[in-house]
């Protein structure tokens, strides 16, 4: 799908950024779901944890600037806009002002690596609804594709492992265990995930192949993947084990140190640090069991150089660069999903 751009927009998640925003950004995130308020004000207390602020606006912010200067090297002219499904800046009013701006045409980069409603569909419908908001005169928007194993993503996760590595201490680095984590999701959802004649599984499996790929290439001959920052009631079976539980486990084996990366987040946004920085590492060190987590992709430079060249496989009509063995999709004009019937399964968790 190549053609002329006038604009890339990022397309991300959203997240408070005063201690004020944290319970309306909840009820955006969860409405029409029948969340129950107290389980709202549960998750509200991991933001005023942290102040209320969630990192990932800021986040977003960098990898914006990191691409606007690979653009400017590599001689590209084309402006950057930022927009939110949950959180300001919201993306119809992104997309306003990309109209205002004269943008026709636009690529769109989700800051999700991933297949899935929650990865890939849910910002189809986002660009959809921010479309119809404006209503004739929009302008086209065309998503870009999945790149979960992009080269450049496994370069930077596999040099985020073994950094990390460093940091276990020597006398039990040899033996640390590697754990990469994602987002879980409703298991249901998983099994729609993907095109109806593709097997399904599309999220669970492309997680899994891109851990392969980073855990070959950071020279580690076995692995666990595991999962993260479920919700929804506990009846629904979501994807486990869980990051907490497995670390158990480990240590039950003897496990004494282990290195997670969480392969399934571009950024260090709150999941990642209340689910991995405070309650994991808690558990760890309960557990006497050295810890140590990795950066994520979104920080590493080679991640704009990424971007600019998913925005250049447009502009040059150029094949896309993969490593991978499990099928990448995601890449369609005005929100229209990848084939119809993909990722059937609506209103899963809410994931960035």
């Amino acid at each position: 799908m190549s053609g002329d751009f006038d604009a890339l927009l990022v397309l991300s998640f959203g997240g408070p950024e005063r201690p004020e925003d944290v319970m309306p950004f909840l009820e955006n995130v969860t409405r029409g779901r029948g969340v129950p308020r107290e389980r709202l004000e549960e998750v509200a207390r991991h933001y005023l944890h942290f102040g209320g602020v969630s990192p990932i606006n800021e986040l977003n912010r960098d990898i914006i600037a990191a691409v606007e200067g690979e653009l400017a090297a590599t001689g590209l002219e084309m402006p950057v806009y930022f927009g939110n499904r949950n959180w300001h800046p919201m993306v119809a009013d992104t997309v306003a002002r990309m109209a205002a701006d004269g943008v026709r045409s636009a690529l769109v980069f989700p800051t999700s690596a991933w297949g899935g409603y929650s990865g890939c569909l849910q910002y189809h419908e986002d660009i959809a609804r921010a479309r119809a908001a404006f209503g004739d005169g929009a302008p086209e928007l065309v998503k870009l594709r999945q790149y979960f194993d992009h080269p450049l993503f496994v370069e930077a996760v596999t040099d985020a492992i073994r950094e990390a590595l460093e940091r276990i201490p020597p006398h039990r680095r040899a033996e640390a265990r590697l754990v990469f984590t994602a987002h879980s999701i409703p298991v249901a959802a998983d099994i729609a995930a993907g095109p109806p004649d593709g097997g399904g599984r599309l999220y669970s499996r492309q997680v899994a192949d891109a851990a392969r790929l980073c855990a070959d290439a950071a020279g580690f001959a076995d692995f666990d993947v595991v999962w993260q920052s479920r919700s929804g009631p506990p009846q629904v079976p979501w994807l486990e084990p869980d990051i907490v539980d497995h670390l158990e486990n480990l240590s039950g084996k003897g496990v004494e140190a282990v290195v997670v990366c969480p392969v399934g987040f571009v950024s260090d946004h709150l999941e990642v640090i209340w689910d991995l920085d405070n309650e994991a590492q808690a558990k760890a060190a309960e557990l006497g069991m050295s810890f140590a987590r990795t950066a994520t992709a979104g920080a590493d430079p080679r991640f704009a150089r990424l971007v600019v060249e998913l925005i250049g496989e447009h502009l040059e009509d150029g094949a896309p660069r993969r490593l991978g063995s499990v099928p990448g999709y995601g890449c369609t004009r005005d929100g229209a999903p990848c084939v119809v019937g993909c990722c059937a399964v609506r209103r899963p968790a809410a994931s960035s």
